[in-house]
């Protein structure tokens, strides 16, 4: 006999009964509870950021909606070690009294789920997840204190959530005093930990008043500072338009529902009710394409019919749905919100035509703030928003970061280590507005790869790095400029010492002329408001232009006092320089000096028209030729004298006459 025949046959440890006896359903309360990670509560430092921020989020929702400039304050006190509680407070139009503990207390109930319309929330799971957080760790209740109008009572409430059925459970509900006319207050007790760095509490709410300038906010830390955040806006974002579903993005499941909801009516009329975008003949078309007669009762569809209308939804041509959906923040307002947190950098901002993926629209915007204040060899800040949220965990797994890191900024003049971000003094700003938008998890943390969000993100990244190279560029050339011209000014004055000491006329004069004509050669602009002066970088400020006086009558050709000085100490060095011509730098400078004189007065010069003038000129040329026939003999050991014949006040001589007159 085998092993297997002789070993004892195993004993059967449960009936189907016993097991049916076993099974329960579960809450979603109980779910989270098990699964709390899923929803960023998996850490204490994140625990405390997902807090602030559901609570943050909510307040600037309900304001929004009720037309409210939002004014939010924040307050986070340390009541022991790792222990803190949070308080949010908002001027919004409060909550009823039967809402309250629904709100805060029973996950998976909201507005927001079944709309397509732009809003921070949509799940209806954050501020309820959590209470449920702080109930788990520290026992406490979530207190909740609203007021929905001036002269009507305030109500507080304490909750608990019923973790087994999901439900609210009230501790308190009393009628108090509150010097507010409407609004709402949550206070959180919780185990948590408070740090700085780009994943904090503090980073958040610096990226929230920049993604939302309308936005007042108060914070007050665990250390008792106090910071303010004063509105850049007084304008709120148009209220975002609900629509239906697209037919492009609809789902077999889906679309066998919506068809069994719409009793009593026929395919026709059911698709122009469900869809946007559908008109009547557009779904007769649908109805001709897919077999399905248009006037068949809708739930009376089968299976096979089903199909094949939602393939044929899938072909049919239709326009993109409606942008009023959603609401982009605007080009003008990111530049406003990046001067909040970015001082004395340049801005650049750009947002795209609305988009689809899976028959949702949406919009991308690019914000860039790049010199003033940033660190100069640091890589760049990464600022990703999704419908004004900022997103500080996971950012390798989010499209936007994919998108930055993809792109070669290398084409728009700054230094990219292979795989890395550019190494420059500059903020990315990248926000996502979408009626739904993908995250990859419960969280909110990042967002799904779809290759049309990474197309429009990456567009919008090369449209504002064009700019930024742009600009780069022109500060390039005016750096060059600023460079030359300041060579050309630091030897005018020891040229027109050594002319004026040939000619015998006053050194300043000479000098003043010189300078007049050195406009026509060096760009002498100013730089232009949004390339600001900056050391260092890419992209070096160029010095402010130096505001020399045109000559005009008697006092004609002086220069400021510093001017003077300077004339006056290479007074001395023109007359040692005279006699070795020859040697060093000075040569080829004053030669250069020279052919700026030439060159500008020829754009300058006037005709002589006079005899007078003539003879002046013939007498001014002698000089001239004089005094380049001395260059020549110290450069080449040669005289050359005389010049080309021709009119008086012609030619290169003769156009060096005029200057000196």
């Amino acid at each position: 006999m085998s092993v297997a025949e002789l070993s004892p046959k195993p004993q059967r440890r449960a009936t189907a009964e016993s097991m049916a006896q076993k099974q329960r359903e579960i809450s979603v309360s109980e779910f989270f509870t098990k699964n709390r990670h899923l929803l960023g509560f998996d850490n204490p430092a994140k625990a405390l950021l997902t807090t602030v921020k559901e609570a943050v989020d909510n307040s600037l929702d309900a304001c929004e909606e009720a037309g409210i400039l939002p004014t939010i304050a924040v307050e986070i006190t340390e009541i022991s070690e790792n222990r803190y509680r949070v308080a949010v407070e908002d001027n919004g139009p409060g909550i009823v009294k039967e809402q309250i503990p629904k709100i805060f207390a029973k996950l998976l109930y909201g507005s927001k789920f079944h709309r397509l319309k732009q809003a921070r929330g949509q799940q209806g799971i954050g501020i309820s997840a959590a209470g449920l957080y702080a109930m788990l760790t520290t026992g406490r209740p979530i207190a909740i204190l609203s007021k929905t109008g001036k002269g009507r009572p305030a109500r507080k409430v304490e909750l608990r959530i019923d973790t087994r059925k999901n439900q609210p459970d009230v501790l308190k509900d009393e009628q108090v005093e509150w010097d507010k006319d409407h609004g709402t207050r949550v206070e959180l007790e919780l185990t948590g930990t408070y740090r700085g760095g780009r994943t904090g509490v503090d980073a958040y709410l610096e990226q929230s008043v920049v993604a939302n300038p309308h936005l007042e906010l108060t914070y007050r830390s665990p250390k008792g500072e106090v910071q303010e955040y004063p509105r850049a806006s007084q304008e709120l974002p148009r209220e975002a338009q609900e629509i239906k579903p697209h037919p492009h993005g609809v789902e077999l499941g889906m679309l066998l529902k919506m068809m069994q909801d719409s009793d009593g009516m026929s395919v026709k009329a059911a698709l122009v009710d469900n869809f946007s975008r559908v008109s009547p003949a557009l779904a007769q078309s649908v109805c001709d394409a897919a077999g399905v007669k248009p006037n068949k009762k809708a739930p009376d569809l089968l299976g096979e019919e089903i199909e094949r209308l939602h393939k044929a939804l899938g072909e049919v041509k239709v326009l993109a749905p409606p942008a009023t959906c959603v609401v982009p923040i605007g080009e003008d307002l990111i530049v406003a919100g990046l001067k909040r947190r970015f001082h004395g950098a340049q801005y650049f901002s750009t947002t795209r035509p609305p988009a689809v993926y899976r028959g949702n629209p949406f919009v991308v915007e690019c914000g860039l703030a790049y010199g003033g204040d940033l660190p100069l060899d640091e890589p760049a800040e990464v600022l990703r928003f999704a419908n004004r949220v900022p997103l500080q965990y996971q950012p390798k797994a989010c499209a936007i970061s994919e998108a930055v890191y993809e792109l070669n900024w290398k084409n728009y003049g700054l230094s990219q280590p292979r795989g890395s971000l550019p190494l420059a003094p500059m903020a990315i700003f990248v926000h996502l507005a979408s009626v739904w938008v993908p995250f990859t998890s419960e969280a909110k943390e990042a967002v799904a790869h779809y290759p049309e969000m990474l197309r429009e993100i990456t567009l919008a990244l090369q449209d504002c790095g064009r700019r930024l190279a742009q600009s780069l560029r022109a500060r390039a050339r005016l750096d060059s400029e600023s460079k030359r011209r300041s060579l050309f000014e630091r030897y005018i004055p020891e040229l027109g010492a050594s002319i004026g000491k040939i000619t015998g006329r006053p050194r300043d004069d000479i000098a003043g002329l010189f300078l007049k004509a050195l406009p026509n050669f060096v760009n002498m602009k100013e730089p232009p408001p949004e390339l600001p002066p900056s050391e260092g970088g890419a992209a070096g400020g160029a010095p402010a232009a130096l505001d020399v006086p045109s000559p005009s009558g008697e006092g004609a050709g002086q220069v400021e006092a510093p001017k003077k000085r300077k004339a006056a100490k290479s007074e001395k060095a023109g007359q040692q320089v005279e006699g070795k011509a020859t040697k060093g730098k000075a040569q080829s400078i004053r030669a250069e000096a020279v052919k700026v004189a030439e060159k500008g007065v020829r754009a300058k010069a006037e005709d002589v028209k006079s005899s007078r003038g003539a003879r002046r000129a013939a007498k001014s040329k002698a000089e001239v030729v004089e005094l380049a026939g001395r260059r020549r003999t110290a450069a080449k050991g040669k005289v050359k004298k005389g010049g080309r014949g021709g009119k008086p006040g012609s030619g290169k001589k003769g156009e060096q006459l005029k200057l000196i007159e």
